[in-house]
């Protein structure tokens, strides 16, 4: 699966290096890869790209609990900017529970809501999904 642009926005940096090798290692080739540590670092970086006419990630991956700007808050930012192309937003976080899902449901750009560690299984499903989007 060839992708333009996958952003990972994660504190954790174990989280972020597996990540990566998985996008390495499931086909899922890359032409760039994006990582920002909090919610703040990556809508900063995001709205700058989108005021140069830069596209916007084909894919973000996104943590829930992080600090300065947590991924909630970046949702919510996120969701205010005027995007031609929306990119599909994959919660991967280890807050789940009731209360996170149906949260995230609340939000037009989040694709699905997956429970840390990513794993093999779960970026199939999200490569399956990313090809039927349109």
């Amino acid at each position: 699966m060839k992708k333009d642009t996958v952003c990972i926005i994660d504190d954790d940096p174990i989280c972020v290096y597996g990540t990566k090798i998985l996008l390495n290692h499931n086909n899922f080739m890359s032409a760039d890869i994006l990582v920002y540590e909090d919610g703040d670092e990556a809508l900063t970086n995001l709205t700058a790209q989108l005021n140069k006419g830069q596209q916007m990630p084909d894919i973000i991956l996104l943590d829930l609990n992080m600090p300065i700007m947590d991924g909630w808050g970046f949702l919510d930012e996120f969701s205010k900017l005027p995007l031609k192309n929306k990119p599909q937003v994959y919660i991967v976080s280890s807050m789940y529970g009731e209360n996170e899902m149906k949260r995230a449901k609340e939000y037009e750009l989040v694709r699905d809501f997956i429970t840390k560690p990513l794993i093999s299984k779960n970026l199939n499903d999200i490569i399956t999904m990313s090809k039927t989007a349109v």
